[in-house]
């Protein structure tokens, strides 16, 4: 079941970007940046709490970050995954729902990109 979610997330990911728009050029305000930065730090800690804390503080919805946050040139899903952080990753993959890319590509989606630099806690 991991495996297919995977996959499905992958697909769902790969269709978004097709028909996504990248804000990155557009000047971002620091308390944009500031809730981008600690969204991804949250979702690299493999803690679905404090995950969910960050988002609410910054009154983010899940599947809105799931599917358009950039964490370092990457999705926020594989960002988390490859810091080894599946819980929080399964989290957001789960947050995305049953959407298909049919239905992905009638919006457009907005992303939003933001590249830091990682530090231990």
């Amino acid at each position: 079941m991991k495996t297919l979610t995977t996959v499905t997330t992958t697909l769902l990911l790969a269709g978004a970007s097709l028909v996504s728009f990248n804000s990155s050029a557009a000047p971002m305000s620091s308390y944009m940046e500031d809730a981008l930065v600690e969204t991804c730090k949250a979702a690299a800690s493999n803690k679905t709490l404090r995950l969910s804390k960050t988002l609410k503080a910054y009154r983010l919805s899940e599947k809105t970050v799931a599917l358009g946050v950039v964490c370092n040139g990457e999705d926020i899903i594989t960002f988390a995954q490859n810091h080894g952080a599946n819980k929080t990753a399964d989290h957001m993959a789960e947050s995305i729902g049953s959407a298909s890319i049919t239905d992905l590509a009638a919006i457009e989606l907005v992303t939003y990109e933001v590249s830091f630099i990682t530090s231990p806690e």
